[in-house]
């Protein structure tokens, strides 16, 4: 029995996340996985049963990762302005200091593969989100919407910020502290009441 080995569990993880933000789902084979990795496929195996578990740990890996880093200092009991801004600035750090990883999480929530793990997830983000969302509601702090239209008035604006800010055929837009706070302001006014 070959025993694990912590760093090529890593170097085969981060291989694999870097290889499906550039290639997609269907660019990741195991026999070239294990190439980039410096490993030999047989060694992927150890740590992962097949392809699609792989795909899984390292969604659920990376899931929490981004809530954890999404969650701090946050509290579902805040003022939605406050809870808001707390979630702003730390989804903005998180994919400032992540890159490859949200654009990892980002291809997992538009595949087939979300739905599939998402109920296996066990990630209290999403009852977190609800009971702040709610209170907000019944404080008359937020107007009542389809979680959908919420969404992507709440949060679209600031990933596409993120997208402008990353992507250097914007030229040279650098998203602050004032544009995020403006940008802030501007949805926080179309979503109270």
């Amino acid at each position: 029995m070959r025993l694990r080995d912590e760093a090529k569990e890593l170097a085969i993880r981060e291989k694999a996340i870097e290889m499906i933000v550039r290639e997609g789902f269907d660019g990741l084979s195991m026999q070239k996985l294990a190439k980039a990795a410096g490993v030999s496929p047989a060694t992927i195996y150890i740590y992962f049963k097949d392809r699609e578990d792989l795909i899984r740990q390292i969604y659920f890996e990376e899931m929490q990762l981004m809530s954890t880093e999404t969650l701090k200092g946050f509290d579902p009991e805040m003022h939605f302005e406050e809870g808001l801004r707390i979630q702003w600035v730390n989804r903005v750090k998180y994919c400032l200091k992540y890159p490859l990883r949200m654009h990892f999480m980002e291809q997992m929530r538009h595949s087939p593969f979300h739905e599939k793990f998402q109920g296996e997830a066990k990630n209290p983000f999403s009852a977190v989100m609800k009971v702040f969302v709610t209170n907000a509601i019944e404080r008359k702090e937020l107007v009542k919407l389809p979680i959908e239209v919420y969404w992507s008035i709440a949060y679209a604006p600031i990933y596409q910020l993120i997208k402008f800010h990353q992507s250097p055929s914007w030229g040279k837009f650098e998203l602050n502290e004032k544009l995020l706070d403006d940008t802030l302001r501007l949805v926080l006014k179309a979503l109270k009441p």
